[in-house]
């Protein structure tokens, strides 16, 4: 298989496609512009920031893979990429401990002054009456925004330093979610609006999307407390950054951000933010999922989803149907010989019954096999008789949805 590295992945990530027959080209240098004209041929581009455009996924004649090495896919232009065929696989968790232990930092830091008590330091003045002043964190309450992996090891680290943490209940997660945070010592509010109004702390951990984007405007900022923290390792465009700055001057916010609107796409590069700027913000570089643990982590997750795909059974789909639509399962006990599937498949087609989803697997022997095909509207009984006359097909049974 040929795989297109558009960002770069630790040699030892790269030696085991290698190892395993795939041809492999690295190209960190590509862009968005760029990257239209170097992805022909390609089956499988693995991404980080590197973005995907719908100009990209055109051009694509062989791709049927994207990875983005990492969680979110907001570079990725998903809907063109399902309209195209093409998986779009994240590697969701893996950077979460890298996130938690920056969002810890940044807390610690704006709490403790450490980042104005540096630079003082190295401008040579002492000034222990100034940053001697900070309120501690053992008995404060944090209120978590987006429960995720990340979120959930936020939760664990506050926890062990005595902080009261609480989130919005969700009633579709998992039982396993729920069991992470009731050992995190999660405890879930009402609503928003309470979480806001007893929070000392809020730590976003949200995607980047339409629906987040600019969740924290004016009238979120002012249901927070006077004097509380705001915390962003998620992503810029999730703060009206006007809106904190008014926030931080009026009412005596403090941020600890790890994300900004408009950062500059390459590694290093002139930034100017009047955020970042701000005496009441602790900043770091968009480094969040930056440590060798993350990165390590994140590539074996990489290649264990190319492998996935190269076996016909990718995991963490962002672009699937994930409730596809179907009036009726069929199951299809037949021999296992070559044309018995083709032959339902014709007849399905003739019926215009589109497949949402099908499955089929050989019983020890390979004498005989079952299909499990889901179609998007109800079989007619002459469809069904015809489907049992087919030659090799054994039984043929259906289930209505």
């Amino acid at each position: 298989m040929k795989v297109l590295l558009a960002d770069s992945l630790p040699a030892s990530a790269v030696d085991r496609l290698i190892a395993a027959g795939d041809e492999v080209e690295s190209r960190p240098e590509l862009t968005a512009d760029t990257l239209p004209t170097a992805i022909a041929g390609f089956e499988a581009l693995v991404v980080r920031s590197t973005e995907v455009t719908a100009k990209s996924l055109d051009a694509a004649d062989r791709l049927g893979l994207i990875v983005r090495a990492g969680a979110g896919t907001n570079t990725i232009d998903c809907t063109r990429a399902a309209e195209r065929g093409v998986f779009v696989c994240n590697v969701p968790g893996k950077n979460a401990l890298a996130v938690a232990e920056l969002t810890m930092g940044l807390l610690i830091a704006v709490d403790r002054h450490i980042a104005a008590g540096t630079a003082d330091l190295r401008a040579g003045a002492w000034n222990k009456q100034t940053y001697s002043r900070a309120a501690g964190l053992a008995g404060r309450r944090m209120g978590i925004i987006g429960v995720g992996d990340i979120g959930l090891a936020v939760a664990e680290r506050a926890w062990a330093f005595g902080i009261d943490v609480v989130a919005v209940a969700k009633p579709d997660r998992s039982e396993t979610a729920i069991a992470r945070a009731e050992r995190a010592g999660i405890t879930y509010v009402n609503d928003l609006a309470e979480l806001l109004a007893t929070s000392d702390i809020v730590s976003l951990h949200v995607p980047g999307a339409p629906d987040t984007k600019g969740l924290v405007d004016a009238d979120f900022l002012g249901q927070m407390k006077d004097g509380a923290i705001l915390l962003n390792t998620s992503r810029g465009d999730v703060v009206d950054e006007a809106a904190l700055i008014a926030a931080m001057n009026e009412r005596g916010l403090r941020a600890g951000l790890d994300v900004f609107v408009d950062e500059p796409g390459s590694g290093t590069g002139e930034f100017e933010s009047a955020l970042a700027a701000h005496p009441s913000v602790v900043g770091t570089h968009h480094i969040g999922a930056s440590t060798e643990q993350a990165q390590d982590a994140v590539a074996a997750g990489t290649i264990d989803g190319i492998n996935a795909y190269r076996s016909g059974r990718p995991v963490h789909c962002v672009n699937l149907d994930p409730v596809p639509h179907k009036a009726a399962s069929l199951t299809i006990r037949h021999k296992d010989r070559v044309g018995v599937l083709a032959s339902v498949l014709a007849v399905l087609r003739t019926a215009q019954l589109n497949v949402s989803n099908m499955q089929n697997q050989v019983f020890l022997g390979a004498k005989a096999a079952v299909a499990s095909i889901d179609v998007g509207h109800l079989p007619s009984d002459e469809v069904i008789a015809e489907l049992q006359s087919l030659d090799d097909v054994i039984y043929v049974s259906i289930t209505r949805t």
